[in-house]
């Protein structure tokens, strides 16, 4: 039985401003109020899973007992088929530098061994994305999505984060980033999971 979600905020267990910006935009149609992890000055704990929902799981669990407040956390990244769905759960880790994260640079990775691997056109990739809410008394709510499309090189676009400037999902001729924010939460990753548990806790 899935669980409403009754309240007028909700602490989304993510650093990520980019991310917070999108769940913002996301809830904004049901009268909830986003807070965010860096807001409550909650410390980000280790990712040690190997899964999305492992992941997820992690930041959402911390941030509840941390705070007593029910909270959504979402793990998600790339994954491209001729790299064996590498990143996947590394997706951000490929970015990491001792002054941040640096997508730039973890795209290039990602092109540099597409290249060196010859593969073939067009390089398919899927973003994922996975949602767990987490109550204080334990409940949980587990939401997947997807969204197919190809790599592109070079780069293209200035709106979005992470690997948005390579990913051209299916059906479109621009990449994430040269979507608006409006066109991106319509058929993102994000969107899809996000849907899923709108429909089940919030509806």
């Amino acid at each position: 039985m899935t669980r409403k979600f009754i309240g007028d905020q909700i602490l989304i267990a993510t650093h990520n401003a980019g991310k917070l910006e999108e769940m913002a935009e996301l809830f904004a149609p049901f009268g909830v109020r986003v807070v965010g992890a860096a807001e409550m000055e909650l410390a980000e704990p280790e990712e040690t899973e190997t899964t999305f929902v492992g992941n997820a799981r992690i930041k959402a669990v911390a941030a509840v007992k941390a705070t007593g407040l029910p909270a959504l956390a979402d793990d998600s990244g790339i994954e491209v088929e001729a790299l064996d769905g590498a990143p996947g759960v590394y997706t951000a880790d490929w970015s990491e530098t001792p002054n941040g994260r640096d997508f730039v640079m973890a795209m290039t990775k990602t092109h540099n061994l597409l290249e060196e691997k010859n593969a073939p056109h067009p390089r398919r990739a899927r973003f994922c994305a996975t949602l767990v809410m987490a109550w204080p008394d334990g409940h949980e709510e587990i939401f997947e999505g997807t969204v197919d499309g190809s790599l592109v090189w070079p780069m293209r676009g200035s709106v979005g984060h992470g690997y948005d400037p390579i990913f051209q999902p299916d059906g479109y001729d621009r990449t994430f980033a040269e979507l608006s924010h409006d066109e991106k939460n319509k058929i993102s990753h994000r969107a899809d999971a996000f849907a899923k548990l709108t429909s089940a806790c919030f509806d």
